[in-house]
């Protein structure tokens, strides 16, 4: 299991230089890749960010985890990932997803058919990733174009595939999935079955299972629960997140959390792997210098040499 950092604790901080000193870290470290999600209404846009980390720091995956797809055509967004990967070459990987409900409402998008529309986006989004052009018409979506210039080298594309529908059109269609907020039951004996077999039936390789959760190697692990379970709870009301989070037999974001001693954490992650996840990057929830210090070793621990 290859192991990266998700920087998406800064996004708040809405600061490229913030993000850029992490990523750079991250590879200075040895991490595998750097991910990055993008809030619907944050105004901090994750391809973006990327570009100038990219441009920045050298030899480590880049990817979004994720960019909403209701608020950008499949052709605007299919634009700015080709631009991306020409500043700074074939190491960006696109996750998107479809968001939440709750989310689109604040930007006024009806949230109606999001299975259709994640079939008609990616309908659009992958011709233009690998061949440069589509021609396009469904229910929700449409498309006809061909790009001043054909991609060389294809973006690879993950979606948040959750649900058993989602699940089944991330693998027959893209790279994989990327998950939030799923622990290692819900990996083995939901996401993976179905992904895999959706991939096994559209002849596509074993796909992707990239997982983010919040770890915390520390001495007070109650104390480190509690503020995920006050700071991020409002997860665990997401009508996709509290499936997942039930699937689990788990009552929110706090019991998923990867936290306690360095022996602890380690086989949490270790679950993880055995489950079937494929790639492990996770958020660094540290309170405490002293809390980061000791996370960040024990996840450069699990490097491979």
């Amino acid at each position: 299991m290859r192991i990266g950092i998700n920087g998406t604790g800064l996004v708040q901080k809405a600061s490229v230089d913030a993000v850029v000193e992490d990523a750079r870290q991250a590879a200075e470290d040895g991490f595998s890749s750097y991910w990055l999600a993008e809030h619907p209404t944050g105004g901090f846009d994750a391809l973006t960010v990327l570009s100038v980390v990219g441009q920045r720091v050298g030899k480590i995956e880049l990817g979004t985890a994720i960019v909403p797809t209701f608020p950008r055509h499949p052709l605007t967004l299919a634009g700015q990932v080709l631009t991306v990967r020409s500043a700074i070459g074939p190491r960006l990987t696109l996750g998107i997803g479809l968001s939440h409900q709750a989310m689109m409402a604040k930007l006024g998008i009806p949230f109606d058919k999001p299975i259709r529309h994640l079939r008609e986006y990616l309908s659009i989004l992958m011709p233009l990733l690998t061949e440069g052009k589509v021609d396009f018409e469904g229910e929700m979506l449409a498309c006809q174009a061909e790009l001043f210039r054909a991609p060389e080298d294809p973006c690879p594309v993950v979606v948040a595939a959750l649900g058993p529908q989602a699940l089944r059109v991330a693998g027959t269609r893209t790279q994989g999935t990327t998950l939030a907020w799923v622990g290692p039951r819900t990996v083995r004996e939901h996401i993976r079955p179905r992904l895999f077999e959706a991939a096994e039936s559209a002849g596509r390789p074993a796909p992707r299972i990239i997982a983010t959760l919040p770890v915390c190697v520390t001495d007070e692990p109650d104390r480190v629960r509690g503020i995920v379970s006050s700071l991020l709870g409002e997860y665990g009301n997401l009508p996709s997140y509290r499936a997942m989070f039930d699937r689990e037999g788990v009552r929110g974001p706090g019991d998923v959390a990867l936290i306690g001693s360095e022996e602890q954490v380690r086989e949490g992650i270790g679950e993880l792997a055995e489950a079937g996840v494929t790639d492990f990057a996770p958020t660094e929830f540290t309170p405490t210098p002293e809390d980061r210090s000791r996370t960040r070793a024990l996840l450069k621990s699990l490097l491979d040499p």
